[in-house]
């Protein structure tokens, strides 16, 4: 498979929009490599959701909560599918569009997880740890999408 490499460029002359662009192409056997390079969100919001569908399984399978680890498990897989699609933009406002919809959805995740813990379905120290991990992902989106209103 390909393995594309994304560095920051600046669009056009005095712009301040940026934008992840293709730097080289080199081709790997590893698929999961894709993407990854120079782009923290990519890394972040993958191991976030790892962690995700961990805490699904555990509240299906030792809680037998179906309902609410449903969503969450829906929206916090969803930040890290949106945020490699908005990498494939046709456009900037292609690009912006699907980090905003990466940003709505961390914030759909953080509720989730507030319902989770407020419900006694998750411990305090799992709760703190995974929450920590959305609010970064929301910190590191805001700033994304923050430069299309530069």
């Amino acid at each position: 498979m390909r393995n594309a490499q994304f560095a920051m460029r600046n669009r056009g002359q005095g712009e301040q929009k940026r934008r992840l662009q293709p730097a080289k192409y080199t081709y790997s056997i590893k698929g999961s490599d894709l993407l990854k390079d120079n782009n923290p969100i990519v890394d972040k919001s993958k191991a976030f959701a790892l962690r995700i569908i961990k805490l699904y399984k555990y509240l299906t399978e030792n809680k037998k909560e179906y309902i609410l680890s449903k969503q969450v498990l829906r929206s916090g897989t969803s930040i890290g599918a949106n945020a490699r699609e908005a990498i494939r933009g046709q456009t900037d406002a292609d690009f912006y569009c699907k980090f905003n919809i990466c940003l709505k959805e961390a914030e759909e995740t953080m509720y989730w997880l507030e319902l989770l813990y407020e419900s006694d379905y998750i411990e305090e120290s799992h709760f703190n740890s995974i929450y920590k991990d959305c609010k970064e992902i929301v910190k590191i989106l805001m700033s994304i999408t923050k430069n299309q209103k530069d």
